[in-house]
């Protein structure tokens, strides 16, 4: 009961659901369109998500590192490495949500600044997931839509990957180095066994991301372990997400039918700058992931589009979920006004989509 709650109070899936059957107005929704592998691969990742945090992987390393802080910008940039590093394989959701609390947490014990911090720790997690097809759920929807293969997708996301760390060591040398006392962590105990397990399972929905073997596959073993480890694991997975999923394709595939729509998109999007600039624009009002969806019904610009949808993540609040996701924990956490932190994380946000999307619009032009 709990869980069917939680997926009915989910604000994006009742506006994707309303929106769903709104589109039924223009057309019924094609088989065709809903691309079934992106929901197995999603599936296995939100099961994914909820082992290791189950089995307090995350929250291990983000202690252990902690450790090794002498001072404020070490602290924050080890947060950073921590939080772009976890981001390529267990999402930026996952990364803010465990990283954000933690660094406040600390920053309330030491009296550390807070917004810029959280901040970049937040940028961090979004260009991290950016990397990797695992990182993104539309980076996953790429990959099954166009058939990208591996090599060719790293290719795209590499730059990204140098450019993000030189700009986010940059950012580090605008707080002091204020020495900190040695931070006192939680002592986590990681059973080897079950860990040993999710890696493999891990490494079995990876392949079925990039293609290997059938998406299927990876969703079916991860629900077979959740189940072995503790079978309360599957009902915190989030099912929202795959069904806000499934709502943007069917909405997307109504729309398409329109003559009168497809034909003003597909006008839109007709170069790869245009594909670009577009993707980056809209995912400022209605988040990139639902953006990329809409654009790769008529585009076949596909670095474009993921370049797009992967810069489009930093900006606005809802560029990415991970945005949201950061303010509603430093509301939560944080002891500064939210108001405050809110001006300050648009602002620095906004400057660094400024900076990406030149850099991205010079590599893919």
């Amino acid at each position: 009961m709990n869980m069917i709650k939680s997926i009915l109070k989910d604000r994006l899936l009742q506006i994707t659901a309303v929106l769903a059957v709104l589109s039924l107005i223009m057309a019924r929704p094609r088989l065709a369109d809903i691309n079934f592998d992106t929901l197995w691969s999603l599936t296995a990742m939100m099961i994914l998500i909820q082992i290791f945090n189950y089995l307090h992987i995350l929250d291990y390393c983000a202690y252990r590192l902690t450790g090794y802080a002498n001072n404020t910008r070490q602290l924050v940039w080890l947060f950073l490495a921590l939080g772009f590093v976890s981001a390529m394989f267990l999402t930026n959701d996952v990364a803010v949500l465990t990283l954000v609390p933690l660094y406040l947490y600390v920053a309330k014990q030491y009296k550390l600044p807070e917004i810029l911090p959280v901040t970049l720790i937040t940028m961090a997690a979004n260009l991290g997931s950016a990397i990797t097809p695992f990182g993104n759920a539309h980076n996953i929807f790429v990959l099954a839509k166009f058939h990208v293969s591996a090599m060719q997708f790293f290719s795209w996301t590499i730059p990204i990957a140098i450019f993000s760390v030189v700009m986010a060591s940059a950012y580090t040398f605008i707080l002091k180095p204020t020495p900190i006392d040695h931070i006192s962590t939680q002592k986590i105990y990681i059973p080897p066994r079950p860990t040993i397990l999710a890696i493999i399972a891990a490494l079995i929905v990876f392949a079925g991301v990039l293609g290997f073997i059938p998406s299927w596959v990876g969703t079916i073993v991860t629900a077979v372990l959740a189940t072995a480890l503790k079978p309360n694991i599957m009902s915190k997975v989030d099912y929202a997400t795959i069904l806000t999923f499934l709502g943007f394709f069917i909405i997307v595939s109504d729309v398409s039918q329109n003559a009168i729509v497809k034909t003003t998109i597909a006008s839109l999007v007709t170069t790869p700058s245009s594909v670009y600039f577009g993707t980056i624009g809209v995912s400022q009002f209605i988040s990139n992931v639902p953006t990329t969806v809409l654009f790769a019904k008529f585009t076949h610009h596909v670095a474009a589009l993921l370049y797009g949808a992967n810069i489009g993540g930093l900006g606005t609040l809802v560029g990415s979920m991970a945005n949201l996701l950061a303010f509603k924990q430093y509301t939560r956490y944080g002891t500064i006004d939210s108001r405050k932190f809110l001006i300050r994380f648009t602002a620095l946000n906004l400057l660094t989509l400024a900076i990406f999307t030149l850099f991205g619009w010079f590599v893919i032009k």
